[in-house]
């Protein structure tokens, strides 16, 4: 166990950020899943870009890699396109 008083601060502040990052990345998921089901182009449209601001932000922050948000953004235009 941590000794000083700093080690035993940095060890609540990483576990609410692990709470808040943990959130906010299933979040985004679950918003890329209902973005994938979507069948209405004009409602995929509204979305996508709730979406790509949300992956921007995970990528921004260290929570998924910059590249994963870019490839993920990608493929979700291809499919808003495609339908």
């Amino acid at each position: 166990m941590a000794n000083h008083k700093s080690a035993l601060k940095r060890i609540r502040s990483n576990s609410a950020k692990q709470v808040r990052n943990k959130y906010q990345h299933k979040t985004t998921r679950n918003a890329v899943r209902a973005l994938r089901n979507i069948t209405d182009k004009t409602e995929a449209e509204g979305q996508l870009s709730k979406v790509v601001g949300m992956l921007q932000k995970l990528a921004k922050n260290n929570i998924i890699h910059k590249n994963k948000a870019a490839n993920l953004q990608s493929k979700l235009t291809k499919h808003v396109a495609s339908l």
